[in-house]
């Protein structure tokens, strides 16, 4: 009996698309898929019930985002071998996921055999960042300095994509275990560092760097 296999949770909001992906890693001879998460506090409860090899987590989900989901379990277990696979491709998403102590960062539309590729060299602790990210990855750490996104905290900026997808401060308070007068702070520290005044505006900048679509 083979007891080899990689173990796979994937983290996608979609079912149509972790019904795929579960196909794609499962017709390999080394790859199982263990558990599925439709959200980000699945995902972090999934992974530790489960203690798969790899966990593929989508960033976009509803309640706390992959990253904050990353961010968490990362923070409980520094040894989780995090796959990021999101249909956003720019700088300012692969700088955070890499900083944060994920592994790897592929984009959805790459070809089907990246994912597989990706997932066993995460298995084995290497880091893995898709072709189609690389150019990213060289303007980001070219253009650090300038971006003023650059300089907010991780929590931070989990804060202004929840605000800039018109979550309310208590809505966000009870997403992240937080007390609306920390939210709040956080959100005035957004706003100095950012030069915005309302969510209206951090709304119009996270469209303008591609962190949502409008």
């Amino acid at each position: 009996m083979k007891t080899d296999n990689i173990s796979v949770l994937l983290a996608d909001d979609h079912e149509v698309v972790r019904a795929g992906y579960c196909r794609l890693l499962e017709a390999t001879d080394d790859i199982k898929v263990i558990a599925e998460a439709s959200d980000g506090e699945s995902a972090y409860t999934l992974f530790f019930e489960h203690k798969p090899d790899v966990l593929v987590m989508d960033i976009s989900m509803p309640g706390i985002d992959g990253l904050e989901a990353s961010r968490k379990i990362l923070a409980k277990d520094k040894d989780a071998k995090i796959l990021v696979f999101s249909v956003y491709e720019n700088e300012v998403y692969l700088t955070r996921a890499l900083d944060l102590g994920v592994l790897g960062y592929i984009s959805k539309r790459s070809a089907s055999q990246v994912m597989i590729e990706a997932v066993r060299k995460i298995a084995t602790g290497t880091s893995y960042v898709g072709q189609e990210m690389m150019p990213f990855l060289v303007q980001a750490r070219n253009s650090e300095d300038g971006d003023p996104i650059s300089s907010l905290s991780p929590r931070e900026f989990e804060v202004f994509l929840l605000l800039a997808d018109s979550k309310s401060v208590n809505e966000i308070a009870e997403l992240l275990n937080l007390s609306p007068k920390t939210v709040g702070h956080h959100y005035t520290h957004l706003k100095n560092k950012l030069g915005i005044n309302d969510i209206a505006g951090l709304t119009r900048l996270a469209i303008r760097q591609g962190l949502m679509t409008p």
